[in-house]
């Protein structure tokens, strides 16, 4: 998999992944699934990363190695923390993980998942509040963030679950861009916005970028791809399981 559009970075890549393959099992059939395979790409500050390809391809499956919902079958993926070390995100802790999700990560789901009847301010403000913000604090920032993404005052107390799927998706955008991660992954974030969200959401993700955000990000949106991306991988779905390798194991707490 090489990139098809780049632009020249020179700066240390905060995310290097190489050989990176996610396979399911099927106990009951005896059969493996594979998902994505051989998935090489790295990622930098400032820069836009894109993920693009047809259906099956392990878009998707990518994006969640990387943030560990799922745990890849092969590969690394060394990520350069902001203290100048570098870590594999395959194979370390869960704790590990966690406190990276609390100060470096952000991921933007294609589906928002909440605490029920928590109201969106404070679904927002989390990130914010996990990092030692006050909650006045944090949802003074998680307000100012719903208003640019165009939600209402009006529903800024209510739980998310009584909203509509576009603004189910700006309070999924608010809490994924409230912290300013180091590394934000994006999969499909504008799929549920209207035209005029769809272009407050590209400004904010272009003032990330000259915040110097990195982001590894899935658009089938080819207008959003040429918009905003600096390198675009295009995977194709695997042909045969990868070679067996030592399976992955997580550092022990």
């Amino acid at each position: 998999m090489t990139p098809i559009l780049e632009t020249p970075f020179l700066e240390t890549p905060i995310l290097q992944i190489t050989g990176l393959a996610k396979q399911f099992s099927l106990h009951e059939q005896n059969e493996t699934v594979p998902s994505c395979s051989e998935v090489a790409l790295t990622a930098f500050p400032g820069q836009l990363t894109a993920l693009t390809g047809p259906t099956g391809a392990g878009k998707s499956s990518v994006l969640k190695c990387i943030y560990r919902t799922y745990l890849p079958s092969a590969g690394r993926m060394d990520f350069h923390k902001a203290n100048g070390t570098v870590v594999d995100l395959a194979r370390i802790s869960e704790q590990d993980m966690l406190q990276l999700r609390r100060t470096e990560l952000g991921f933007v789901t294609q589906f928002l998942h909440c605490i029920p009847r928590r109201p969106a301010e404070e679904v927002v403000a989390e990130p914010l509040i996990l990092r030692g913000l006050t909650l006045s604090e944090a949802v003074e920032q998680a307000r100012d963030l719903l208003t640019r993404l165009n939600v209402p005052e009006r529903l800024w107390r209510l739980p998310p679950a009584t909203f509509s799927g576009g603004e189910k998706q700006r309070v999924n955008l608010a809490r994924g861009l409230i912290a300013q991660p180091r590394l934000l992954l994006l999969d499909e974030p504008t799929a549920s916005l209207d035209k005029t969200t769809t272009a407050r959401v590209i400004e904010l993700i272009r003032a990330f970028k000259q915040a110097g955000v990195a982001m590894v990000a899935i658009f089938h949106d080819p207008e959003l791809v040429a918009a905003l991306a600096d390198v675009e991988y295009r995977l194709a779905p695997p042909q045969s399981l990868p070679q067996p390798t030592p399976a992955l194991e997580t550092a022990s707490s």
